[in-house]
């Protein structure tokens, strides 16, 4: 640790130093570190690699929460860990995990239903399509009772910042969430500004967001790479023009628990006006930190933390949702110890029975599978084998179970859906699910509902959520549609397939030869709908969703289109693999051609700034 590290002045020394050299400014007032002090009266930043504060600092942080309008108005523990969410923001970043608008809302209303605290809705200047989902979520969602906070992302910019209030104002609780890239690597090559430029930029819009809403939220993009000292100084900025929170994103997944303790104590001890503000977390999985990084920024102070559910996100995702509050809740008396808080205290709001519905949803809704031994909410959480283990579980459960899978809402239902059931039973049940559905959506899912358990004795709950999933996914009214997919396969025959799509109206049909049944059908469709070899089958999975011959198969395309280089999703389930695949196949060119035709300018990492 370098010489002025750490180093206060005392008010003596200050006050000497401000007299003898600084001609009596108050660039050095009590309890400012001397690099900061030296750079403000010099214009000279010290350039650190290590968080400016002693690692070995072990006592507790103590925070003394002021309760925001929100928590007045919804009665939640102002002490609490809050929960952002970004899963319709930072976690639609995942390659192909692009939703529409109506899948963006459905995934809203189970995010308040989760209880969580803060929505991130998305980036309203990327694209019409994104403004016009975070305003419907603002509008709707966020005017519920007991509603979530909605935020939307903007960069440092008015045009931006504009955008986002004009989407979020809508709400009861609207944020404004706004960042500027504070490392030397980044306001070099990406931002090309100086460092002073981005001290004034960040004081003229974090003002101008504060003009407009009175909950700001700011960004230091790349913080955990930054310079400490000149870390403080942009957050002191920021709070001096009038942020409520201060975010503090490890943006590549660069940082380990203890530096990022270590910093987000120094941001707690040396940032100014910082008593009464929240200090928030954003983190990337690149190293698989994410996770231990946060509940060490809690440790050290902080009070919210910017999660996805299932952990999805740009490259190796985000900080998961259901892995952070279950670590809060399974270890409840030592994080309330670390907190200050009584140890029968519930450290976040999240509804915990919601966890397991919330994480099959985005899995469905994205297309994007949980891997069996992800924690919390993979296939096999809570699943035992070896026979020791069994052993010990038929005993007592506490020998190798550290909870229970009913308590995230898994192996709660049992209500079992047949041929007979009726419209009521059906609608209770989606409910249960946390599918709130028009009338309109319902009548739809409910004949594919008639139809599969006409093919099945028993229609369960997994069956419905492919169902449910296959018509929100087709509610945005997709240019093409599948009409039908006839095979002819076997030995010795060639595999072919006859299909026949509807664009826009017009009835279509192609023939073609693959390899197999799918790629034949996969083949025809794209003869039909897309010039030879401007779309690449990047990968193709099929599960079965529930057990039987009788088992809905549940298919998952991802396609890359080389005319716009974006990579999409398409999933469907059906009895027939072969008309699941291709309907899953059209799902995906759907979206790809929605791409094509946007305005939308992409997501905020990846913008040159202006």
């Amino acid at each position: 640790m370098s010489s002025t590290q750490g180093f206060v002045l005392s008010g003596v020394a200050q006050q000497s130093l401000r007299q003898s050299t600084f001609g009596g400014s108050d660039v050095c007032r009590p309890g400012r570190p001397l690099n900061i002090a030296l750079k403000r009266a010099t214009g000279v930043r010290m350039t650190t690699t290590q968080p400016q504060v002693d690692l070995e600092k072990k006592h507790p942080v103590l925070v003394a929460p002021v309760p925001t309008k929100h928590d007045l108005a919804t009665g939640r523990d102002p002490a609490r860990v809050k929960i952002f969410d970004t899963t319709l923001r930072d976690g639609e970043q995942s390659p192909g995990a692009s939703l529409t608008g109506e899948e963006k809302l459905i995934l809203a209303k189970q995010l308040a239903k989760l209880g969580v605290d803060i929505i991130e809705a998305g980036f309203p200047i990327a694209s019409v399509g994104d403004f016009e989902a975070v305003k419907t979520i603002a509008q709707t969602v966020g005017c519920r009772d007991d509603p979530p906070i909605i935020c939307g992302l903007s960069r440092a910019r008015k045009p931006d910042i504009d955008r986002c209030w004009e989407a979020v104002k809508h709400a009861s609780f609207p944020r404004i969430h706004t960042f500027i890239a504070t490392s030397d690597l980044h306001m070099e090559y990406k931002l090309k500004k100086t460092p002073a430029e981005v001290l004034e930029a960040t004081t003229e819009m974090v003002s101008h967001a504060r003009s407009l809403c009175e909950d700001v939220e700011f960004s230091a993009e790349d913080a955990t790479r930054s310079d400490p000292e000149f870390l403080y100084e942009v957050y002191s900025r920021a709070i001096a023009a009038g942020a409520t929170t201060l975010n503090v994103p490890d943006t590549v997944g660069y940082t380990t628990p203890d530096e990022y303790g270590a910093l987000i104590r120094g941001i707690r001890e040396n940032v100014e006006g910082i008593e009464n503000l929240t200090i928030s977390l954003h983190g990337h999985n690149d190293l698989g930190l994410a996770v231990a990084n946060f509940l060490s920024g809690v440790e050290n102070g902080a009070r919210q933390v910017e999660t996805t559910i299932n952990g999805i996100g740009e490259r190796a995702g985000n900080a998961a949702m259901e892995e952070i509050v279950m670590a809060l809740q399974v270890r409840r008396q030592y994080y309330a110890s670390k907190l200050h808080l009584a140890q029968n205290s519930f450290l976040t709001n999240i509804n915990h029975r919601e966890i397991y519905n919330s994480s099959r949803m985005v899995s469905n809704m994205t297309g994007m599978s949980v891997q069996p031994n992800k924690a919390i909410v993979g296939a096999n959480a809570f699943a035992h084998e070896s026979g020791i283990h069994q052993d010990g579980i038929l005993k007592n459960r506490l020998t190798y179970e550290i909870m229970d899978a009913k308590s995230i809402g898994h192996g709660d239902n049992s209500l079992v859906l047949g041929k007979l059931s009726g419209r009521a039973a059906f609608r209770a049940r989606l409910t249960e699910m946390g599918y709130d559905i028009s009338d309109e959506e319902l009548n739809k899912a409910f004949i594919r509902f008639k139809e599969l358990a006409d093919k099945k004795k028993e229609v369960t709950d997994w069956d419905l959520e492919s169902i449910i999933s296959d018509e929100v996914k087709q509610l945005d009214t997709p240019d093409v549609k599948l009409v039908r997919v006839q095979v002819q396969c076997g030995e010795p025959l060639v595999p072919t397939a006859t299909v026949t799509l509807d664009v826009n109206g017009v009835e279509t049909t192609a023939s073609s030869v693959g390899t197999g049944p799918v790629d034949a059908a996969f083949q025809g469709v794209q003869k039909i709908c897309f010039e030879e070899g401007s779309i690449t089958l990047l990968e193709y999975k099929v599960n079965s969703v529930t057990k039987g011959i009788d088992a809905l198969g549940e298919v998952m395309v991802q396609l890359k289109d080389h005319t716009t280089g974006k990579t999409v999703n398409g999933s469907s389930a059906n009895t027939d693999v072969v008309v699941a695949s291709t309907t899953a196949y059209v799902q995906a060119l759907n979206r790809v051609l929605k791409i094509r035709t946007s305005n939308g300018v992409g997501h905020p990492q990846k913008f040159v700034e202006e």
